[in-house]
């Protein structure tokens, strides 16, 4: 499992990832992460939420109300224009972070 140090600055883009394939809500997010992922990251509560509110207070991404569950409104999320362009920012900024680490790690047996 990858340790959450060390994937925490691409939190955004994974989220905003998630979103430029449909709105959706928390707890489906998470699940998609996790699966996407084979299980090698699963995004803590804390983390997604303190995310969706960062994305959200920076413009990327709005809210809005949707069906209920269980007596429950879900809170569904939507990218906007703006997060949109900052998710190309994300894709550009990690090929040249890719390249620059990919400089100094070594392949190993696993």
């Amino acid at each position: 499992m990858i340790s959450s140090d060390i994937i925490r600055g691409y939190n955004d883009t994974i989220i905003l990832y998630m979103l430029k394939q449909g709105d959706s809500y928390g707890y489906e997010i998470s699940k998609q992460i996790e699966k996407q992922t084979n299980g090698d990251y699963v995004m803590k509560e804390t983390t997604l939420y303190s995310t969706f509110a960062r994305l959200q207070k920076n413009g990327y991404i709005s809210s809005y109300s949707g069906t209920e569950t269980n007596g429950r409104k879900r809170t569904y999320y939507k990218m906007t224009a703006e997060g949109s362009q900052y998710y190309q920012e994300k894709c550009r900024e990690w090929v040249l972070t890719k390249n620059v680490i990919n400089r100094f790690i070594q392949e190993v047996d696993q």
